[in-house]
């Protein structure tokens, strides 16, 4: 079991408050603006290899939308409006606004709904959906990578066509490099991140400088939004299709509002504005006035089948090529570490059970490694690159996932705006509207892509909700099965410290609960009839905040004749170091010393029952994540030589 859980409204007020955190964002303005754009922007930037080539493909059957002036014209303004409304007015200036802590993300917004709202019934739906946006963030983690370095490699072909057999070899190998390298971590790589990627925009830039010059008017013409009204009017239902693909512009912009607490809101959101959108919808507007300059429509047709690399100049093919395969990486890197953070974070939220977590660097307490998460995303990754062969068959499992997560944050965000900080409806109903009718529409899109792809994320974000909501709910039954029949802490203290010898040292018991007394006490008394000087009952509580501020860590209640009960507080970012926190903390009769301290934890054997709870296979889905769970003595960073283990059986 683990001995981690979230209990929100238990914490002190300064608990709750914190001036530094592991991700607290230092440095000037600049400098953190520079440093998003190699790390937040990296998925979203290189959506140009691909977004608007695949939205005048043809779907499902169906012909691909005309290459003429009126499309294009419709598809640029969608691209940009989409740009506007989604990253812009949704995620920029309103939901980076909802930050829990300056922390952003899925599990941070839903840990702020569920502390201000202070455990109220009507936050299950909203905890359900935080779950599931959570669940569709593995998908793209593991579709993004592939997506992305295989649009790159797919490049090579225009240096020599002889390339064409090699690019499925060669995105293999580059991934399996990428997961490989994970372990050594990233800081020092990562520092080439924000001028690669700045090296990067601003090529996308002169590129689609290059070719705007020859049509300036294709400026107005992309930010009309006549034009994409128009192009619904034009074709309707086939308008309707390209959505799901014009949706490929803004993938990414969820990661602003996750790696928020890393850079802080305004430097995102100025390099934002102020450098990536210009550079993107340049090299778009660049790519529609390259195909709308061709003198006939067969000329234009082909060129429309890989616009981002025909526009290339010839004698910098290579290297811009190369460049776009180092941004692909990056952008990658950047959703790999993703999933370390945000699996940190489930862990610590009790949505996950304990897993082995490293850290691969000694200053930046954000770097860490999962190799279990690591692992599983490589051998999914290198699946789809295998099952779908191309970028192109790959668009149509991206972006279901996306969308969906899209809109499970603007539902999170309506519980914010109106519950947490008491909009009036006038005020919030048209803005939440406007987000959900554009959410709608991007994944109603996204939905008629299942049966050519769509279905891959769909079923692993269904496969993830299934084993987050297992084990939260395991954790919950097991828990009430433990506390069944135990007496409270204060009738054993003054009954048990006369029944049995004392012996010195101290004894630190972790109990999940911060009530009743724990198992392995009880069978420690059973079996080896002897207690110690010092009797502490250690319980971790990982509270609903990034970080937990360092007064407000420990809190230690005495009951006499050598019996403590010990809470440490952590937030869902923190590391449970618990000999670290033991030797800080002055309370508890006098100063630990680990030499003189035995760890005693218990370790549960579950045994699946028809008892109402859960239903008899997800009894023993939830047996099978106990048993593999990492050990307790490993997750709190506990000294081997001083760990005591004591078994039980619980039946749910």
């Amino acid at each position: 079991m683990s001995e981690s859980h979230t209990s929100g409204g238990t914490a002190p007020a300064d608990a709750n408050a914190s001036s530094h955190h592991p991700g607290a964002h230092h440095g000037g303005l600049a400098k953190l603006a520079i440093g998003a754009i190699g790390v937040v922007f990296g998925d979203i930037g290189t959506s140009p290899l691909y977004a608007f080539r695949e939205t005048f493909a043809s779907h499902h059957g169906a012909p691909g939308i005309s290459v003429d002036p009126v499309h294009i014209h419709g598809v640029l303004s969608l691209v940009f409006w989409s740009m506007m409304i989604v990253v812009t007015f949704k995620y920029v200036l309103t939901i980076m606004k909802a930050d829990n802590k300056g922390e952003g993300g899925s599990l941070a917004l839903l840990a702020l709904i569920n502390r201000k709202s202070e455990n109220a019934k009507w936050t299950a739906p909203f905890i359900l959906l935080g779950v599931f946006a959570t669940a569709l963030f593995y998908g793209d983690s593991m579709i993004t990578p592939a997506m992305s370095v295989l649009s790159a490699t797919e490049g090579l072909q225009y240096v020599h066509p002889g390339f064409k057999q090699f690019i499925v070899p060669l995105a293999v190998a580059i991934l399996f490099g990428l997961f490989a390298i994970q372990s050594r971590g990233t800081e020092k790589v990562g520092r080439l991140f924000g001028p690669i990627m700045l090296v990067y925009f601003i090529t996308l830039a002169v590129m689609g400088v290059m070719h705007i010059t020859a049509m300036p008017s294709i400026i107005l013409e992309a930010i009309n939004p006549l034009n994409a009204v128009n192009f619904f009017m034009t074709d309707g239902f086939r308008a309707f299709v390209a959505l799901g693909s014009v949706v490929l512009a803004v993938t990414g912009a969820e990661a602003l509002y996750a790696d928020m607490g890393h850079f802080g809101r305004s430097p995102i959101g100025i390099s934002w504005m102020a450098f990536v959108l210009p550079c993107l919808m340049l090299n778009y507007m660049g790519q529609g006035a390259m195909v709308l300059s061709q003198p006939d429509a067969a000329s234009a047709a082909a060129l429309i089948k890989d616009p981002f690399f025909l526009m290339i100049p010839d004698p910098v093919r290579i290297p811009v090529i190369v460049l776009a395969l180092l941004a692909t990486i990056i952008a990658s890197q950047a959703v790999i570490s993703g999933a370390f953070s945000l699996t940190h974070q489930a862990i610590q939220l009790g949505f996950m059970p304990r897993m082995q977590i490293k850290h691969t660097s000694a200053a930046a307490a954000g770097q860490i490694y999962i190799p279990v998460v690591n692992w599983g995303l490589m051998v999914m990754v290198l699946v789809l690159v295998l099952f779908f062969g191309s970028s192109s068959a790959l668009a149509a499992a991206y972006g279901i996932a996306v969308t969906g997560a899209m809109f499970i944050d603007t539902m999170l965000l309506a519980a914010v705006l109106i519950t947490l900080w008491r909009w009036p409806l006038w005020k919030a109903v048209p803005l939440i509207g406007v987000f959900i009718v554009v959410d709608i529409a991007y994944f109603g899109a996204n939905l008629i892509k299942v049966p050519q792809g769509g279905w891959v994320p769909l079923a692993i974000g269904l496969f993830i909700f299934t084993l987050l909501t297992t084990w939260s709910k395991g954790r919950t039954l097991m828990r009430a099965a433990m506390a069944e029949g135990t007496i409270p802490f204060e009738v054993f203290a003054k009954s048990a410290h006369s029944s049995a010898q004392r012996v010195p040292g101290t004894a630190v018991f972790m109990a999940s609960n911060s009530a009743g007394v724990p198992s392995a006490l009880l069978h420690n008394i059973k079996h080896n009839k002897v207690l110690h000087e010092r009797v502490v009952i250690l319980t971790v509580s990982i509270q609903d905040v990034p970080v937990v501020v360092s007064e407000s860590r420990v809190e230690c209640k005495q009951f006499g004749e050598g019996f403590y009960r010990l809470t440490l507080r952590y937030g869902f970012l923190e590391e449970t170091d618990v000999p670290a926190a033991l030797k800080e903390a002055n309370v508890c009769g006098e100063p630990f010393t680990m030499m003189k301290t035995s760890f005693f934890l218990s370790r549960q054997t579950l045994i699946a029952s028809s008892r109402p709870g859960m239903a008899i296979w997800r009894e023993k889905l939830f047996a099978w994540m106990l048993r593999n769970a990492a050990s307790a003595m490993e997750f709190f960073r506990l000294p081997t030589n001083r760990v005591v283990e004591l078994g039980s059986q619980v039946e749910i």
